[in-house]
């Protein structure tokens, strides 16, 4: 059965085009089925005995490993997928996966900061020398002293753009310097699947990756490892940024506006598709730009910009 993982995966990464996250995520789904169908002293059942009754008696133990029911959905897909290139391989005769049902999971709708809420976070952390002087506080003693004023103009250009085209973190450190288009202010993204679209960015982002450039520059000078000359947005080392660099950047900001705040970058990215569809923008038009390949699951905005709606209803009428 290792073998036939091997070359699932294969398939995935180069046939597929699954993005890094799928492949890691289906890779350790499968080969805890694998190890589910091996108990301890004993031989892995043959792939050609599973049938649905062994699918269900794993979904049984996910739910039983106290599992989220998204996790358990995610396990059941992989498996599908799974199932189906060994049909196409010759494998086995049937996908047993597709008769076991999905767990029904709950609709949820996005947590989004209003248009004043988001404007605000944007102007008053990353707008000013206060803001700086914050970055600093936040930031452990370096050498060079200007670090902290280096980087907020890294970090203005990231939070910047994650809102202004509403991208996923991944597309975001993926950026290359020959996908943005300066003069025109787009950008070419390459999505899930390695999917490519087009996307727009405003005069805000544009301003403040106009200010990032000759810091970018500086990173590059001064470094003395290998640098990633084709990436845009860097580390101190000349390294292209991290998901996990950009996460901790937007919550460490987001805490500085308010305790409370949990935001994540894809909080922005919400934010990009409510506030549009709040101003009118037709919703196939954010489809697009966000690079979903369902409109349903567009349309989750749609309650998100309804929800935000009876809030100020609730608050502003005076027989609500």
């Amino acid at each position: 059965m290792k073998q036939h993982i091997d070359k699932f995966i294969d398939y995935l990464r180069y046939e597929r085009n699954a993005s890094p996250n799928t492949i890691r995520e289906y890779r350790r789904d499968v080969t805890q089925f694998m190890q589910f169908l091996t108990p301890p002293g004993e031989k892995t059942m043959p792939l050609a005995h599973v049938d649905h009754r062994v699918i269900r008696e794993f979904v049984g133990w996910s739910y039983d490993q106290k599992l989220e029911k998204s996790s358990v959905a995610r396990k059941l897909a992989a498996l599908r997928t799974f199932f189906k290139f060994c049909v196409r391989e010759g494998v086995v005769k049937q996908n047993p996966a597709r008769l076991v049902s999905t767990p029904k999971l709950p609709k949820r709708v996005p947590c989004v900061l209003t248009a004043e809420e988001m404007n605000g976070f944007l102007d008053n952390i990353l707008g000013g020398s206060s803001a700086a002087s914050k970055h600093k506080r936040l930031e452990k003693p370096r050498k060079n002293q200007d670090d902290a004023k280096i980087m907020l103009k890294r970090d203005r250009a990231i939070l910047e753009l994650l809102y202004a085209s509403g991208l996923r973190v991944s597309e975001l450190v993926g950026l290359n310097l020959g996908d943005i288009d300066r003069a025109g202010q787009m950008l070419r993204v390459l999505g899930k699947g390695r999917k490519e679209r087009i996307v727009p960015f405003g005069s805000s982002a544009q301003t403040a990756l106009e200010a990032y450039w000759p810091v970018r520059d500086g990173i590059l000078n001064r470094s003395g490892a290998e640098p990633e000359i084709q990436a845009v947005f860097l580390n101190h080392y000349a390294c292209r940024l991290s998901t996990r660099s950009v996460r901790t950047i937007v919550k460490k900001y987001s805490r500085l506006v308010d305790v409370n705040w949990d935001l994540h970058p894809h909080s922005l990215r919400h934010a990009f598709a409510t506030h549009l569809l709040a101003d009118g923008a037709d919703l196939r038009a954010i489809q697009e730009l966000l690079g979903h390949v369902s409109l349903s699951t567009t349309q989750r905005y749609t309650q998100a910009s309804i929800q935000q709606l009876m809030i100020v209803y609730d608050k502003a009428h005076p027989h609500a």
